[in-house]
């Protein structure tokens, strides 16, 4: 994963991406990353449940 912090609490799954980071171009060069669980992901501590997030921004 490149920035993202994810946590499970009280079965409410948390977030965090620091919005300020940057990772280069996709593979498009269309847009900016900036956070990605690069591909799909178990959420922590619900091994059947999955998760896909890619946040990014305009060139």
């Amino acid at each position: 994963m490149k920035n993202v912090e994810m946590k499970m609490e009280d079965n409410i799954l948390m977030i965090k991406v620091d919005l300020t980071k940057e990772f280069g171009p996709s593979a498009s060069g269309k847009t900016i990353i900036i956070a990605s669980t690069e591909g799909n992901i178990s959420i922590p501590d619900k091994e059947n449940i999955k998760i896909g997030l890619n946040v990014y921004k305009k060139k």
